[in-house]
């Protein structure tokens, strides 16, 4: 029995580890110096936002506030150069996105008395949005839509219970991840094809 558990827990640790291991090698390996060091940091707290989501179906504050002053850390390396419209973009794209969200998940408890989407899932794409350009925000908050729904289909599929409505979904778990994908989507375009996005 004490076997068993022991490689119950190792299991998913040793995942977890090389999934942290592979995010890091492939964030220096696409932005070699400081920005891949940013992406190395990002990969590692998305990862821990994903965990500790489809755990408890909670995002921690402390890890999206971290995601959010590096963000703000990453922008402030461009201020010498572009100026201090280098840290207000992410705050103004971060609000673009949060705020809206934030009126949706009002309207939405109002219409229905229930939370359709969290708090933590909000500040999440305001992570989202003080990372990435608001073309990338938009594709990576519909591409972990998709993957959020397809798994939960999937995992009803394979119990054999039926869909519902009301069931939740740790949002954080795809979304965080995605975020990731998207910074080394738009950091490999900036470096190999020579456009960086705004």
């Amino acid at each position: 029995m004490t076997d068993q558990v022991t490689d119950e827990e190792t299991g998913p640790s040793v995942a977890l580890g090389i999934a942290l291991l592979l995010g890091v090698f492939a964030s220096l390996v696409t932005a070699p110096g400081a920005e891949g060091l940013y992406g190395a940091f990002l990969a590692a707290l998305m990862l821990a936002i994903a965990v500790y989501d489809a755990r408890h179906y909670l995002i921690p504050n402390e890890l999206t506030a971290a995601a959010f002053a590096l963000a703000l850390l990453r922008a402030a390396a461009f201020v010498p150069d572009i100026g201090i419209e280098a840290l207000l973009w992410p705050l103004a794209r971060a609000a673009a996105v949060a705020l809206p969200l934030l009126l949706l998940m009002a309207l939405y408890r109002r219409w229905r008395g229930r939370d359709g989407l969290g708090l933590g899932d909000v500040k999440l794409a305001a992570v989202c949005g003080a990372w990435l350009d608001l073309a990338s925000v938009v594709a990576v908050i519909e591409l972990a839509a998709l993957l959020a729904i397809a798994a939960y289909a999937a995992n009803a599929l394979l119990r054999r219970r039926p869909l519902r409505a009301t069931a939740y979904l740790p949002f954080g778990l795809f979304l965080a991840p995605v975020i990731w994908v998207g910074w080394l989507g738009e950091t490999w375009y900036a470096n190999w094809l020579g456009g960086w996005p705004g």
